[in-house]
């Protein structure tokens, strides 16, 4: 229904019918004994209203920016070409706003991440929780966000909570270089409070092997390019609708009691971590490890 009062308000019909009526009443008034002085100022009084009201609407739905005037620069033909081709970009990224969904790229990336976090500490949305799916091809690479990590343990000091799933290949999780490296990052991700949960990545379907995070219910952020060490490259979208579909997605791939994903990462820890420490790792029971999650 809001929806609907707002398209109505921001209609351009809508203003032209005012406009009309608000010219044409006058006129009639003027050319017809039978309508009176009284109903003519009634019917303008509500016209300018309904003005005012749009008006009023108009700004809050829309942002105003003042328009740099050409004589001011050295070449006004070539600053307006110019002017004109950010103008467009810079629409194109509002018009998806609007819509619930932003496209970032490389290292506007990270920044967006810390911008979610940050705004769900500040603005008291509830729930205070983050559901993470890391697609963990490369451990070293999430040890390297500081500021990203940094933003996560701000959010559980301010009472929040985050459930991360690091969703691995098998291949990998039988290496002993990927396993020390995971391990690692496990322990740093579990001193900031976070709850940590593994996946095997090769018996999951397609559509739950996605890297995405779930910020309460308001966002969610989705990976679908990773990024490097340097964040050269990398491609991300943020959708702020249908977010509960996101965060079920993540349900059914951390699972409920003995079968829930931190189970499963208990299981390999208790054979990967006494071989790491030991220096006596081997690949054949790493495998077995792997089979039983």
């Amino acid at each position: 229904m809001t929806t609907q009062v707002a398209d109505l308000l921001s209609s351009p019909v809508l203003n032209g019918v005012i406009g009309v009526v608000g010219l044409a009443t006058p006129v009639i008034g003027w050319a017809s004994s039978a309508v009176s002085l009284k109903a003519v100022v009634v019917v303008e009084t509500v016209l300018v209203l309904l003005l005012v009201a749009n008006h009023v609407w108009m700004r809050q739905v829309y942002i105003h920016l003042r328009r740099a005037n050409n004589r001011d620069m050295s070449d006004g033909r070539y600053f307006d070409l110019v002017r004109s081709q950010l103008e467009q970009e810079l629409i194109a990224d509002f018009g998806e706003i609007a819509d619930g969904h932003l496209q970032v790229y490389a290292t506007e990336v990270p920044r967006l991440s810390v911008l979610l976090f940050q705004v769900l500490i500040d603005s008291g949305s509830e729930p205070k929780r983050v559901l993470a799916a890391d697609l963990t091809t490369n451990p070293n690479l999430l040890t390297q966000r500081r500021e990203y990590l940094a933003v996560n343990r701000r959010l559980i000091e301010s009472g929040g909570t985050i459930q991360r799933l690091f969703i691995c290949w098998a291949n990998d999780l039988v290496r002993e270089d990927y396993a020390r490296s995971l391990l690692q990052l496990i322990d740093h991700h579990r001193s900031l409070g976070v709850t940590c949960g593994i996946a095997v990545r090769d018996r999951l379907r397609a559509d739950q092997a996605i890297d995405f995070v779930v910020v309460s219910r308001a966002a969610v952020l989705v990976e679908e390019d990773q990024g490097d060490a340097d964040y050269t490259r990398g491609r991300s979208s943020v959708y702020f609708k249908q977010v509960d579909r996101w965060a079920g997605r993540f349900e059914s791939i951390w699972g409920h009691g003995a079968g829930a994903a931190p189970f499963a990462l208990q299981s390999y820890e208790s054979v990967a971590r006494p071989m790491l420490d030991a220096g006596t790792w081997e690949q054949g029971r790493a495998t077995e490890a792997v089979d039983k999650l």
